[in-house]
């Protein structure tokens, strides 16, 4: 008997509180996916971890036993001082030919900052430098993302609310059903166009690159991870490339449209029917009977698609009907006429009963 006043219990007490169940089983599962993360590049990336330190273990110590007129103490402040310098984006490789600062390249790293991309490759070397990238993200960056959504909510009508309009009313398809086969293929176009391609290039372009590593800087950057550790043309020199300025103001070009594109991806994705009935799982009971738009969007289509149907199928049955007028021109030509006769009470009433 109490085992089953705690079945009841529990359950009205799932039902009651379904949204924030769902809502703490998310956050669980949100961390232990981090966790999972971790755990699985700490057990890829530690050897070889281990591997790179004894390799320059091995390096530093043949140096000193080669010239041995080089002290410990000396080498260590050099190293100090490169790694320093190569934290600020200036190399003690190549530095004569390399500029992080002249106008093409203040543009790419204006860029990566607005778009907090951010490859960390180049930063500011002057304190006045600091202060006006403080100042100048705080306004930038909000005006960037306004940039951004305004194109990408005009795009959203172009590529992806018309197409699915259209071919729902061509095809007279399920729009929900419509929109998931439009997002999958508007992904892998834009995945061909912005990622596998511009890899490809990459791979021609930058001597020290594979495949994978074209496509690991590409995803990279378009997602505005922006590791840093892959930069198109800091390798390049002067002969493989000749006009390096030309070569990041099309970088930063393609960045830009890159973004842009994933963006409406990710908003087209944003607005499945399937999405944003998953979503309401994890709102508050309040919130969604007051969210009355949300759940009109979200029962639109289906109810559309019945009516549509409906429609349809009571056009196929029922016969045509004329119109009044056309009945009463009929009936002049034929010289016919049908006089009303407004029915008796006692036939009213035998037919009301």
């Amino acid at each position: 008997m109490v085992t089953g006043r705690i079945g009841d219990w529990c359950a009205l007490f799932a039902e009651r509180h379904q949204s924030g169940i769902n809502f703490a089983l998310l956050i669980i599962s949100y961390i232990l996916y981090l966790f999972i993360g971790a755990g699985i590049f700490s057990v890829i990336e530690l050897p070889y971890e281990h591997e790179l330190r004894q390799e320059l273990k091995e390096a530093r110590q043949d140096f000193l036993s080669n010239n041995t007129c080089v002290s410990d103490a000396h080498l260590e402040e050099l190293l100090a001082r490169a790694l320093q310098a190569s934290n600020y984006g200036v190399s003690v490789l190549g530095n004569a030919t390399n500029r992080n600062w002249d106008f093409v390249s203040s543009l790419f790293f204006t860029s990566t900052v607005l778009t907090t991309t951010g490859y960390g490759h180049t930063v500011p070397l002057s304190d006045e430098g600091k202060a006006f990238c403080i100042f100048y993200s705080i306004v930038g960056i909000p005006v960037t993302l306004f940039f951004l959504s305004t194109i990408v909510e005009r795009l959203m009508d172009l590529l992806s609310r018309r197409p699915v309009s259209y071919f729902h009313r061509l095809w007279a398809m399920s729009r929900s059903q419509l929109a998931l086969i439009h997002a999958a293929s508007l992904s892998i176009i834009i995945a061909l166009f912005f990622l596998f391609i511009p890899a490809w290039i990459f791979l021609s372009l930058e001597k020290d690159w594979n495949f994978l590593e074209s496509l690991y800087f590409c995803f990279i950057s378009l997602t505005t991870i922006g590791l840093g550790d892959y930069v198109p043309g800091e390798t390049h020199s002067k002969e493989d490339n000749p006009h390096p300025q030309l070569y990041r103001l099309a970088i930063t070009v393609y960045l830009l449209l890159g973004l842009v594109f994933i963006l409406v991806v990710l908003e087209t994705c944003y607005e499945l029917p399937q999405l944003k009935l998953l979503r309401r799982r994890f709102y508050k009971e309040n919130v969604r009977e007051l969210d009355s738009e949300t759940t009109n969007i979200i029962s639109r289509d289906q109810l559309s698609d019945q009516i549509t149907e409906s429609a349809d199928h009571t056009h196929d049955q029922l016969p045509v009907i004329s119109s009044v007028l056309e009945q009463a021109d009929t009936l002049r030509q034929n010289g016919t006429s049908t006089p009303y006769t407004p029915a008796s009470g006692t036939a009213a009433n035998g037919k009301l009963r």
